[in-house]
């Protein structure tokens, strides 16, 4: 009697490579960065190993090791020097994220430049949006946030920005988004949208990261309950019927069942977002000595992937890039099987 059994093909790291079912690869990774107003600054995110607030003129040694590495894609986000009620400083040609387009722009031109829209770090309030008049209620105003958050779109695509990505998670913004870029002449810049961004305990180490902590209440008005998942797919679908280009689920590690609907659903580039805590809670761990950064990082990785996203935006971009490199076992793009070797 044939008795099936599946370790025959565990035994050795050659045969787990030719029959693993998900490829991770350097080109599905984006690199997040912070970038500061100001000169001369690299300001370590204590949350966050390895990472550090950057204003433009310290950008070229982390622009030039991105770009060695071969990652495809950069994710911007801006820490202003002036913060007022509506964000001002978003939209200003001068601020952190249009300076950072148009130098990484001339260092590294292959590099795809994408850069958040949202204004969370920009307002005085720490909300995504315009605020009601209701003192300490934490009510944004979808309507007039929407202008604001296609005026910063806009000024990012001046700047260079390949794609945009809304991240505010107010209804319609996509299409708000769409019309300015295209009245402005920006028809070929792509949207990157979140669709499926939750309320989720997982962003403490961002909001010190990018100084966007609300002053007061919190963003479940606007972001999603994390125990709805038919929710998140109408979500998506209001973002498609919109125009976005790319989709987002964010998080990523709590969301799998999430990442995984939503790709069976929509045949759009898709993209998860493995969020600071995330990574936070992999260097912790790893620092005590727990676990295996290098293993974990990946196993998470590949999870995300396994899932069905096309692209993770990850903290862990450049470790990860460099852990699989093309001489572990791949092509001349730097596609590789992981294999642990334990």
């Amino acid at each position: 009697m044939h008795i099936n059994r599946p370790r025959r093909l565990r035994r050795t790291p050659a045969l787990r490579r030719m029959v693993c079912e998900t490829v991770l690869s350097v080109d599905d990774l984006i690199a997040p960065l912070f970038v500061v107003a100001g000169s001369d600054i690299v300001r370590p995110i204590r949350s966050m190993p390895g990472h550090a607030q950057l204003s433009v003129d310290q950008l070229d040694p982390e622009i030039n090791e991105i770009a060695e590495l071969r990652i495809p894609a950069v994710l911007l986000f801006g820490i202003p020097g002036h913060k007022d009620p509506i964000g001002s400083s978003g939209w200003d040609p001068e601020g952190p994220v249009p300076q950072a387009i148009r130098a990484i722009r001339r260092l590294a031109p292959q590099l795809t430049i994408i850069a958040d829209v949202c204004v969370c770090e920009y307002t005085s309030h720490g909300h995504c949006g315009i605020l009601a008049d209701t003192p300490g209620s934490g009510d944004v105003l979808n309507d007039p946030t929407l202008e604001i958050l296609a005026r910063c779109a806009v000024a990012y695509a001046d700047a260079g920005a390949d794609i945009v990505a809304p991240s505010a998670m107010m209804d319609g913004q996509v299409a708000a988004i769409r019309a300015a870029l295209d009245a402005a002449g920006h028809t070929q810049v792509a949207i990157l949208s979140y669709a499926a961004k939750f309320a989720s305990a997982f962003y403490g180490p961002f909001r010190e990261a990018a100084e966007s902590t609300p002053a007061f209440g919190d963003r479940r008005a606007y972001q999603m309950d994390p125990a709805n998942g038919r929710e998140a797919l109408r979500e998506v679908e209001l973002d498609v019927a919109e125009g976005a280009d790319m989709i987002m689920v964010k998080p990523a590690g709590a969301y799998l069942d999430i990442i995984s609907t939503v790709r069976q659903r929509y045949h759009l580039p898709l993209a998860a977002y493995q969020v600071s805590g995330e990574y936070a809670m992999i260097k912790a761990a790893a620092q005590l000595g727990w676990l295996d950064e290098r293993r974990a990082a990946l196993e998470s990785l590949i999870a995300i992937r396994r899932a069905g996203a096309d692209m993770i935006i990850t903290y862990f971009a450049k470790d990860a890039a460099r852990w699989i490199v093309p001489a572990l076992r791949g092509d001349s793009q730097g596609r590789v099987k992981v294999e642990d070797g334990r």
